[in-house]
């Protein structure tokens, strides 16, 4: 990977002054090997997939994607001196269904797994403790030249936000990317299945500003996706009212300190 990025350096440095190396890192690993809907296809179940196992795979990639992308950020850092080598992550706004204290765990859970995975090494060189607890020995573990190497790596975070959810406490998770009996997630506004628009819920783009902020160090933050699809170009008013309240979203968490320096959409 690193060879290929100093390829990508290399021929379009010239008109490239920011690099996101690894795009939806976690999403990716969740997607292509816990439940095998996103490529190479894998997953524990043989009904979906001719291999794979849901319980390892994610976190095996998923630590060797931090590693790739570390390497690829001191290339580029020693070689070509300009440190703007980012790291993207798919993120979720998460609340408690209730008020209840299980349901407030569930929700710290649920963060750890989504921002932590990723954003917890190249923060605090070592992922968070809510998953070394859960996943046990199934989470690889880095070397201390690793977490040196991975630390710090990113020179901001590209944020891939379209998803709003509510979590409960339960005692049943089919998801195998846990394998434990810990939270259910459930959407507020909808992903992939929606052909016309997402809900409109801008307080979770501030949740995950802020969850950014003030779990993460405030890191640069760039909102690298973010917006609904609607097949017309014109008459696209609920496009209009999602952009206005989500661009709301983004002035208040730069108002309380984010420090957000782009949106796209």
């Amino acid at each position: 990977f690193t060879a290929y990025a100093d390829v990508c350096f290399r021929e379009f440095g010239n008109h490239v002054k920011f690099w996101t190396t690894i795009n939806e890192a976690n999403i990716y690993t969740i997607g292509g090997y816990s439940d095998g809907l996103l490529l190479p296809g894998h997953c524990s179940s043989r009904s979906k997939c001719s291999s794979g196992n849901s319980s390892t795979g994610p976190y095996i990639v998923g630590h060797n994607l931090l590693l790739a992308h570390a390497s690829a950020s001191r290339l580029y850092k020693q070689k070509y001196k300009v440190p703007y080598v980012g790291f993207s992550v798919f993120t979720i706004g998460f609340t408690p269904s209730t008020s209840s204290t299980n349901d407030e765990i569930a929700v710290q859970i649920a963060k750890a797994f989504i921002f932590g995975w990723m954003l917890g090494p190249l923060t605090y060189e070592d992922y968070p403790d809510e998953m070394k607890r859960i996943v046990g020995s199934r989470l690889p573990v880095f070397t201390e030249e690793e977490s040196a190497l991975v630390k710090g790596s990113s020179d901001f975070v590209g944020v891939i936000h379209y998803l709003a959810a509510s979590e409960t406490s339960v005692t049943h998770v089919k998801s195998q990317i846990l394998n434990t009996q810990v939270f259910s997630i459930h959407l507020i506004s909808c992903f992939l299945f929606c052909l016309d628009k997402y809900a409109i819920v801008p307080w979770a783009m501030e949740a995950v500003l802020e969850c950014i902020k003030e779990s993460y160090g405030n890191p640069p933050v760039y909102i690298l996706e973010n917006g609904t699809p609607m097949k017309q170009n014109l008459q696209d008013t609920p496009r209009i009212e999602f952009l206005h309240a989500y661009i709301g979203a983004v002035l208040n968490s730069i108002t309380n300190g984010s420090d957000t320096r782009g949106y796209f959409v």
